[in-house]
């Protein structure tokens, strides 16, 4: 499991060294190349992996697990159940975790765009009259990336771990190759390298910091990715193998900039001993690149399918890759807006060293909310003293501010991209969010009382015909607008009418004995609740089928589900609404474009009758 992880977990927090050090010393802001400066950086870098990779992510924060799912959604839903917290706090938590899930859209978009494009710049170092194919070949290699997404990756899967192990196996080994030949700089790991430096350089220091935080960059994702492998895979792959071959390569670096100055073009690829293995390493970096962005582009569907699920994101068409891993899924509507942002990201900041600008930001702003949400869980749930929680939060809430704050001076540089990229999503998800709230409490308000209505059945009622009628409600205690419209218009009721209520709770996947609960109520009529988690895959034909070991059988030929079709009318400005005009008509947009509820639940299209209401937000 934990080889099988490194082709996913750690890809991008891998392929970090094609560009820190590069960055630090070689970017828009450079610091002097001397035994000060280099010592100091190596010793932030190591301090800053420890404490933001090791304590804070794998030893801390993937504790707190969502039934062994993590991921900022999974740890959302844990802060959601602070117990006694007033609607407004809980408005807030809730908000806090949509900014930190629309966040991680910005990075999927410049990760991909960001690493392979480092990568192939390793060509200028084999040859500099390459660097007019560097975009043109970044770009397609791109495209290539994306457009082979819906084939999904189970066929080449098996195949990133080993490629990984050799690529952070390279990492060791070219920094090994360096280090001995200047081996004070182990140095570095001394904390007082790293505080000396923030002293005497206190500006470059902080400007530094801004280039440092790209040494975490993907940190994140051992979190996120926890429900794949395993925390304990992870936290073995991470001490064992990954940190120590990922620092010794930053090592190495540091020590050829202070062997050759002029090295910091381009530290990662100068490091082979022989020009002969620079094209292997730029081949080995640009597979490395993609296996990593794949996991970003992965992580992007996996984060739209539990948001769609949670109720913060219209339906839109996922098709499921593989048959026999749940996780594998394509969302071509994502996947085709990534690829257009990514070339537009490419072809506007063009090199890597630009792009540094842009990247970081999102990453710091997320680590933040993952601080602040781990509070909540730490003092709420895990029931921690005011002090010990609190001690918790300063201690992370400190290196996360400093870090966030030496990235703010990027916004103009290009930080502005992913902060508007994640603010336009945030939007987005809440917009959908807050409609989906008001459409319900309207359709409340004309909700007929289901025992009252079956009560008067008894008195005397409609023609009853054969076969099974299925309506699906969001309200199980009421009629339903579909049921009361088929009475109005067609005047008959079926012999078996069934109430249907799917119901998506804050936990990752729900057991198949679990999913099904049957009431039984006079005249034929019966009430399903139907279970899934926000990582299930929803198929109520099938769900339908484990309702007759509760005395319930379905023939799916004799059965017609019946869906309430509603038409969102906009208010005018004139009448006071509690939804600006502007998100009613964004969330009518939204409303018209999203999939039919036939094809996210699998019903069979001939088998559903739909029938349509205006509905005014109010």
């Amino acid at each position: 499991t934990a080889l099988a992880a490194m082709g996913v977990v750690f890809g991008d927090i891998g392929t970090s060294p094609l560009y820190t050090m590069k960055e630090v010393f070689g970017g828009h802001h450079p610091l002097p190349i001397d035994s000060d400066s280099v010592l100091g950086i190596l010793s932030l870098v190591f301090w800053a992996l420890t404490i933001t990779v090791s304590l804070k992510y794998v030893l801390f924060i993937m504790r707190a697990d969502n039934k062994g799912e993590g991921g900022i959604m999974a740890l959302t839903a844990l802060a959601l159940r602070t117990a006694n917290a007033s609607p407004r706090v809980l408005w807030m938590l809730s908000a806090l975790g949509i900014f930190g899930a629309a966040l991680f859209y910005g990075d999927a978009v410049i990760t991909p765009a960001m690493s392979v494009l480092a990568a192939v710049e390793g060509l200028e170092v084999v040859a500099p009259q390459l660097e007019a194919y560097v975009l043109p070949i970044t770009v397609a290699i791109l495209v290539l990336l994306f457009v082979f997404q819906r084939h999904g990756t189970a066929a080449v899967g098996a195949l990133f771990g080993p490629l990984m192990l050799f690529w952070f196996a390279t990492l060791g080994a070219l920094g090994l190759w360096n280090v001995i030949q200047h081996p004070h700089v182990l140095l570095a790991i001394n904390p007082w390298y790293a505080l000396s430096f923030i002293v005497e350089h206190q500006g470059l220091a902080f400007l530094a910091l801004g280039s440092v935080v790209l040494a975490i960059t993907g940190g994140e994702a051992l979190y996120a990715d926890m429900g794949h492998f395993g925390r304990r895979s992870i936290k073995w792959a991470w001490f064992a193998c990954v940190f120590p071959l990922l620092y010794l390569n930053y090592l190495g670096q540091g020590a050829l900039i202070l062997a050759d100055p002029t090295a910091v073009e381009n530290p990662f690829f100068l490091m082979a001993p022989s020009e002969l293995l620079r094209v292997p390493l730029v081949l080995l970096a640009t597979v490395a690149t993609v296996i990593a962005s794949q996991a970003v582009i992965s992580g992007a569907f996996s984060l739209t399918s539990q948001a769609m699920q949670l109720g913060y994101c219209p339906r839109i068409r996922v098709k499921f890759t593989s048959e026999r891993e749940k996780g594998q899924i394509y969302v071509p509507n994502i996947n085709w807006l990534l690829l257009a942002a990514v070339i537009v990201v490419v072809l506007g900041f063009r090199s890597s060293s630009n792009l540094a600008s842009a990247y970081g930001i999102a990453v710091t702003l997320t680590m933040m909310i993952d601080t602040l949400l781990a509070f909540v869980v730490v003092r709420a749930l895990w029931h921690w003293s005011w002090p010990r929680a609190a001690l918790f939060l300063v201690f992370f809430v400190v290196v996360d501010i400093a870090f966030f704050s030496a990235n703010v001076i990027k916004i103009l540089d290009g930080g502005w991209f992913p902060l508007a990229l994640g603010l336009s999503v945030f939007v987005l998800l809440s917009t959908w969010k807050l409609g989906r709230r008001l459409l319900y409490e309207k359709l409340e308000q004309d909700t007929i009382p289901l025992d009252s209505f079956i009560t008067s059945l008894e008195a005397g009622g409609p023609h009853r015909v054969d076969g099974t009628g299925v309506f699906l409600t969001a309200n199980p205690d009421g009629v339903p607008r579909a049921l009361l419209h088929n009475l109005y218009h067609n005047k008959v009721l079926h012999q078996c009418v069934v109430l249907l209520h799917v119901d998506v709770e804050d936990v990752p996947r729900v057991a198949e004995p679990e999913r099904v609960r049957v009431e039984a109520f006079p005249a034929g009529f019966y009430r399903v609740f139907v279970r899934y988690g926000f990582k299930d895959e929803a198929d109520l034909p099938q769900a339908l089928e484990l309702c007759a070991g509760h005395g319930l059988s379905f023939e799916m030929m004799e059965t017609s589900f019946f869906l309430g079709r509603e038409t969102i009318v906009t208010i005018p400005i004139a009448r006071r609404s509690r939804m600006a005009l502007w998100r009613q008509v964004l969330y009518t947009w939204m409303f018209r474009n999203a999939d039919p509820a036939t094809a996210f639940f699998k019903i069979p299209p001939n088998r559903v009758v739909e029938l349509g209401a205006q509905v005014e937000l109010s």
